[in-house]
């Protein structure tokens, strides 16, 4: 992932130094483990972890004759360690260090998406009561509905992204798996109790069969997991970026003092956050697919994966680590225009409060069928003419017949539809602080 779009800790998960570090506490905890067993001498466990060094430079250097990252680094790591190195890798295979390392990164930067995903419903909490009785229109098929509030739009996201953690969460607990099981997983020449001390050191279960390598399936809950939570981030983001259009302008995106919209344009205030967050989201959809198919390896063990994940470990987390954090912004100081929302709300003349009075009819003794077309037809003028749906029906004979002058006023009564609210607000909010 370009540095335009990462952040220092995320990113750092996935620098050689990180990666190098974990693959020496492996082999050097292997070592405690095999001695601890009689396999090796105690002093030569003690040497890996007193003279245990690594330089990035030579490993590469080392990586460029024999095509190899594995060996590269072991070759380093005797270099520093000295003859006790021979002990070191004892019974393991490549796959032990590099699937129990990816494991190690990708619990890592789950603990930091999690972290992401805590300070993203902090603010969605936040603004979500700040605007709880905030009345908007509800649009279905982007067309104007029935009236709603923007606060149960931010629940709505805030309910969505609590499912998101959620999610994630079981996903860093199925990927935290560690394999230490020599050549095809068999434990021929190591023995299982090595990985499980491996494993408890590094925070980490043991995997239950490995074959060689980690399943992959696991792998691929966890990239699915991050899909999702980017479709969520899409779906926020969208929502920001029809509400910021020209002839709704209920919401928008801070604008920064000094901040240009176009090169073209001076007037311009764009939602370039929201478009950005877009983007992102479809970048970390598209690592999803990478890695299901990586699920079908040959038999025991093949290296498909490898160059697959090399790329999509990195690029989706630090990707949605900085969508996660750039929307989480973009919520915190989001710009309301709550008398823009009333504007649009009350644009139609009322129509919003068509379903209310349909019903009202039919409770009165009309027909639906009835009561349908009745409706119907005042809205449709209503909607041509720019005029008043109540008025239309208290000049409608027929509704007269059934309805007192008083009970249709009460018909379009704006707070009737928010009476539940706060019904809502304790469904959301009382599973979370």
């Amino acid at each position: 992932m370009i540095q335009r779009y990462s952040r220092p800790a995320m990113a750092a998960i996935w620098e050689p130094e990180n990666r190098f570090r974990i693959w020496f506490e492996i082999e050097a905890h292997a070592c405690d483990a095999q001695a601890k067993l009689g396999v090796i001498p105690r002093s030569a466990a003690r040497a890996v972890w007193r003279r245990g060094k690594w330089q990035i430079a030579r490993i590469d250097a080392i990586e460029r004759e024999t095509r190899h990252d594995v060996i590269a680094f072991l070759t380093n790591l005797a270099e520093h360690v000295g003859p006790a190195a021979r002990f070191v890798h004892q019974g393991m295979t490549s796959s032990d260090v590099l699937d129990t390392c990816l494991a190690v990164q990708l619990t890592q930067a789950a603990d930091l998406l999690l972290a992401d995903l805590d300070g993203l419903l902090k603010a969605l909490k936040r603004r979500a009561f700040e605007h709880r009785r905030t009345p908007c229109i509800g649009r279905s098929h982007a067309i104007h509905a029935e009236p709603t509030t923007f606060g149960l739009k931010l629940a709505q996201a805030y309910a969505e992204f609590a499912r998101a953690r959620q999610r994630l969460k079981a996903a860093r607990r199925e990927i935290a798996t560690c394999a230490i099981s020599g050549a095809v997983g068999t434990f021929a020449n190591i023995d299982p109790r090595v990985e499980a001390h491996v494993a408890r050191k590094l925070g980490l279960a043991v995997e239950p069969i490995s074959t060689q390598v980690i399943p992959r399936d696991r792998h691929a809950a966890f990239f699915a997991t991050l899909g999702v939570i980017a479709s969520s981030v899409e779906r926020l983001a969208t929502e920001v970026r029809h509400l910021q259009r020209t002839e709704v302008l209920e919401a928008e995106e801070p604008f920064a003092k000094g901040q240009k919209g176009s090169s073209a344009m001076p007037h311009k205030r764009n939602p370039v956050l929201s478009e950005n967050l877009t983007g992102l989201a479809r970048l970390v959809r598209g690592m999803v697919v990478p890695a299901l198919e990586n699920v079908a390896l040959w038999h025991e063990r093949d290296i498909s994966h490898s160059s697959v994940e090399r790329v999509i470990g990195p690029d989706a987390t630090i990707a949605l680590d900085f969508a996660l954090g750039r929307l989480t912004g973009l919520i915190a100081n989001l710009v309301v225009y709550p008398d823009n929302m009333r504007r649009n709300l009350d644009r139609l003349g009322g129509l919003v409060h068509s379903q209310r009075v349909l019903l009202a009819l039919t409770q009165a003794g009309m027909s639906r069928e009835r009561a349908y077309e009745t409706v119907q037809r005042h809205a449709m003028a209503a909607w041509r003419s720019g005029g008043n749906l109540h008025q239309m029906l208290a000049a409608d004979s027929a509704v007269a017949k059934v309805l007192k002058p008083r009970q249709l006023a009460a018909l379009f009564d704006l707070g009737y539809h928010l009476k539940h609210v706060d019904t809502i607000f304790r469904r959301v909010f009382t599973s979370r602080p």
